[in-house]
């Protein structure tokens, strides 16, 4: 009697379990930050991203005039930008770690063609310039420019929605 009531059981379960997976109830669904937009942005907010955009361009040709702007990557550094400007070669040449968009654009294959020349990977997949590994600033330089962006964004900067 015991031997048929867990083939009974037995049996029960993997129905069960089939009729789960069969059905979909239990499967994972994708997370929202990789679901991909189906929908371009409003028109109203693409024209702004537009000028923001020619703002930021501006405002780097300026910072470059200065001497405060130096890039080892190709297009708009944003993020050099808003904190007043980043020497992002002197930072590879000196190997102390570079600002986070040029860290994110350096592996994304966006680097200038005369850093280009110097990039390659170790065998555990790290970025190297020279021969040395490519980091991020440090935590505390990375807490000090970010509190300079905020100089120049006001409150509009502090937002954390």
């Amino acid at each position: 009697m015991r031997v048929a009531l867990r083939c009974v059981l037995g049996l029960g379960l993997v129905l069960v379990g089939y009729l789960l997976g069969a059905s979909g109830v239990l499967t994972p669904h994708a997370a929202r930050a990789q679901i991909e937009p189906d929908s371009r942005p409003s028109q109203e907010a693409e024209d702004k991203i537009r000028a923001a955009f020619a703002a930021l361009r501006d405002a780097a040709d300026l910072l470059e005039q200065e001497g405060r702007y130096r890039l080892a990557t190709g297009g708009i550094n944003v993020f050099a930008v808003t904190v007043g400007g980043v020497d992002a070669v002197d930072d590879l040449e000196k190997g102390r770690g570079v600002d986070p968009e040029t860290f994110a654009a350096l592996y994304a294959g966006r680097a200038t063609k005369d850093i280009a020349d110097f990039l390659s990977y170790d065998d555990k997949g790290r970025l190297l310039y020279k021969n040395k590994v490519v980091q991020m600033y440090s935590v505390e330089r990375l807490k000090r420019l970010f509190q300079e962006r905020l100089r120049y964004s006001g409150p509009a900067g502090i937002s954390t929605k």
